[in-house]
């Protein structure tokens, strides 16, 4: 029997035990499970945010693009929405809008300037 003890094998597996004897799963899992909490749940309720956010801009709103054009919602489609810019009308994604600026303001008379 002592001969069994000697074997590569069994060495083999006392190499790759963790120390102290213990698997590592509890600690994968702890880390996994942190990972989701600060990572994936923070990005998970921004997107639920922005979702809202899109549903509630109606015509009359004056927003900015990611662009960094100005306009006022003149039609609001299922995908899109047609602004009223200075030089005349765009039709624009409704993931491109970035801000709505109605709520803090915004001059009701964009072209004054």
């Amino acid at each position: 029997m002592d001969v069994l003890k000697n074997t590569p094998t069994n060495q083999t597996m006392n190499i790759l035990e963790a120390p102290g004897g213990g698997s590592q799963m509890p600690m994968m899992l702890l880390i996994m499970a942190v990972f989701f909490i600060f990572m994936i749940l923070p990005q998970m309720r921004k997107q639920k945010k922005a979702k809202k956010y899109m549903e509630v801009l109606k015509k009359g709103d004056h927003i900015i693009t990611t662009g960094g054009v100005h306009g006022k919602i003149i039609s609001v489609s299922d995908t899109h929405f047609v602004v009223e810019i200075e030089e005349g009308k765009a039709k624009i994604e409704k993931s491109a809008v970035s801000m709505e600026m109605s709520q803090i303001g915004y001059p009701s008379n964009s072209t004054s300037e």
